[in-house]
C-alpha cells in the first residue's frame, strides 16, 4: 500500500466516510478513490462518496453520509422528529440547518434540504450522535419542537402541534427546557397558548 492510499484510509478511520473533497488539501488525485474501489480496499457510498468495505450500514446511514459532506450541518425539522421517532414524518429528502451564508456543497445522493439559521437558531439544542463513524448533529427534540414552530410556514402547523403532543406524552423534554428555547429562538408567544392546552 502506498502512502496516499494509506492517508485516505486514515481520512476514512477518522471521518467514517471519505469524498473527493477530502483529498485536495492532500494533494492526492481523486482517481485513487476509485482504484482503491477496485482493489477492494473501499466501498462506493455514492457518487464521489466512499467508505471502509465492512462499515455497518445503519437506518440513518444517509444522515451519517450528509453529516460527512456538509461537516458544520445540524440535522432538523422533519428529519429530526424522523430520528427521534416523533410523529408520522418521513422525508425523502435529509433536512439539514446551516449558518446563515454558509456554504452548501451540492452532490446527487443523498437529497438534501438546506435551511439557512443563525444565531441561537442554529446554536441551541444541538446534540451529537456517532452513527457509522461520523459525528451525526442533530438537534435535540425540544429544540425540534421549537424549529416546527418556527418554520411551520415551511413543515405545516399540524407537524409542529403532532410533535409537541407526543414529544410532551413521551416525556421527551420538560417544559422548562421547551419554553427556554421557545423564548431564545422568539417563538414563546406562538408555542405557549399550544402547550398550556396539552397540560391543563
Amino acid at each position: 500500500m502506498n502512502k496516499a492510499e494509506q492517508q485516505i484510509l486514515n481520512i476514512v478511520g477518522k471521518k467514517g466516510v471519505v469524498s473527493s473533497s477530502d483529498l485536495v488539501p492532500q494533494r492526492i488525485p481523486r482517481e485513487y478513490l476509485s482504484r482503491m474501489m477496485n482493489k477492494g480496499l473501499l466501498k462506493r457510498l455514492a457518487r464521489g462518496t466512499y467508505c471502509l468495505p465492512d462499515a455497518n450500514i445503519t437506518e440513518h446511514h444517509d444522515l451519517a453520509l450528509v453529516s460527512a459532506l456538509v461537516p458544520n450541518s445540524v440535522i432538523t425539522l422533519l428529519s429530526a422528529l424522523a430520528f427521534h421517532n416523533i410523529g408520522t414524518q418521513n422525508p425523502h429528502e435529509i433536512w439539514v440547518a446551516v449558518k446563515a451564508k454558509a456554504y452548501t456543497p451540492k452532490f446527487d445522493y443523498p437529497p438534501v434540504r438546506y435551511h439557512y439559521y443563525s444565531g441561537a437558531a442554529f446554536e441551541l439544542g444541538v446534540e451529537t450522535h456517532r452513527i457509522e463513524g461520523v459525528d451525526v448533529k442533530v438537534y435535540s427534540v425540544a429544540k425540534t419542537v421549537v424549529d416546527c414552530f418556527r418554520l411551520r410556514n415551511k413543515v405545516g402547523l399540524d407537524v409542529a402541534l403532532e410533535a409537541l403532543k407526543e414529544g410532551w406524552q413521551a416525556k421527551r423534554f420538560t417544559a422548562d427546557e421547551l419554553m427556554t428555547l421557545a423564548s431564545k429562538c422568539r417563538i414563546a408567544s406562538v408555542i405557549q397558548p399550544h402547550f398550556e392546552m396539552l397540560v391543563i
